[in-house]
């Protein structure tokens, strides 16, 4: 299906069950019909070793053939400093950088007035147990992390875009409002998601699909199956 998606991503952090040849014979496939490879929710899982493990993590997606690494930046629970540092850190290793961010934050992660929330340290505040949902932040987040080079932003579609007959269209048409469609990508959990997405956003926006949905999803930006792509901007997850 190469004509048809241009990107590959190992969701969950899965690539770490499997074998490293076989990681590698999966990119090597993958870019010898122009598909990138992405990590999934993973990094999150290494900080805890140690202030070298990030890198190395980096360094080793790099070697198997990566070309994107993601972060989960809900999983990875760090001060914004750190996730542009480590942003800054995958752009200078020759790879593409990918937040994902969620609406939905807790409400200790949310600036208070007067502090300099962005870029600046800011004095830690207990942690609380209340989640609560802030589109600016998220907004003014990604802004950064586009300004510190990030190649794309991935948006949760928990409390946004899971399921069609619930999606939360102020605050799709918000952040791509703000964000553009270029570097935005929506996560679209079933067909008719997708279906709504391209309906009111048209054949160009990025969307993050399962692999049964890549060709109901080209039909729906209305290609004649059996040509070259044009649009590039389907989504396949292994």
């Amino acid at each position: 299906m190469g004509q048809f998606v241009d990107g590959l991503k190992f969701s969950g952090g899965s690539h770490s069950l499997m074998p490293k040849t076989f990681i590698k014979e999966v990119t090597e496939m993958a870019h010898r019909h122009d598909v990138y490879v992405s990590t999934g929710d993973w990094a999150e899982h290494l900080i805890h070793r140690g202030p070298s493990s990030f890198k190395e993590y980096v360094e080793e997606c790099k070697h198997l053939g990566f070309d994107t690494i993601e972060l989960n930046v809900g999983s990875l629970g760090v001060p914004e400093e750190v996730l542009l540092r480590y942003v800054r850190l995958i752009k200078g290793c020759g790879l593409k950088a990918k937040p994902q961010f969620a609406v939905k934050v807790n409400k200790s992660d949310i600036p208070v007035v007067g502090d300099r929330a962005f870029g600046a340290y800011v004095a830690s505040v207990p942690r609380s147990s209340e989640i609560v949902e802030d589109v600016d932040l998220l907004i003014r987040r990604a802004e950064r992390c586009l300004e510190a080079g990030a190649d794309m932003i991935m948006i949760d579609a928990d409390d946004v875009c899971r399921y069609a007959d619930s999606l939360r269209a102020d605050i799709v048409a918000k952040i791509i409002g703000r964000l553009g469609l270029e570097k935005i990508m929506f996560e679209a959990s079933n067909s008719k998601t997708s279906e709504w997405f391209v309906g009111n956003y048209g054949p160009r926006v990025n969307l993050f699909v399962d692999h049964p949905q890549v060709m109901g999803l080209e039909c729906l930006r209305g290609r004649s199956l059996g040509h070259s792509s044009i649009l590039r901007s389907s989504y396949l997850l292994l």
